[in-house]
């Protein structure tokens, strides 16, 4: 996959249950696969323009949900 990008699954977890949505609800807001949000909360890399949606219904900057490379 070209520009993929790791997530931070701890924090992508804490926004999306300060929110209470289920992973589902997040895929639906999101209009993403519920097997897309499963795979990311595995560690799995996704496209930015999927970090992109999914910050976008979290309501955060896609930076805070993707995983710091230092």
């Amino acid at each position: 996959m070209r520009n993929a990008v790791k997530v931070d699954v701890e924090n992508f977890n804490r926004l999306r249950e300060k929110k209470a949505f289920s992973q589902n609800v997040l895929a639906a807001r999101a209009n993403l696969s519920p097997t897309t949000i499963n795979r990311l909360n595995h560690g799995c890399p996704v496209s930015f323009s999927t970090i992109r949606r999914i910050a976008a219904v979290l309501d955060v900057e896609p930076a805070e949900i993707m995983l710091s490379e230092n």
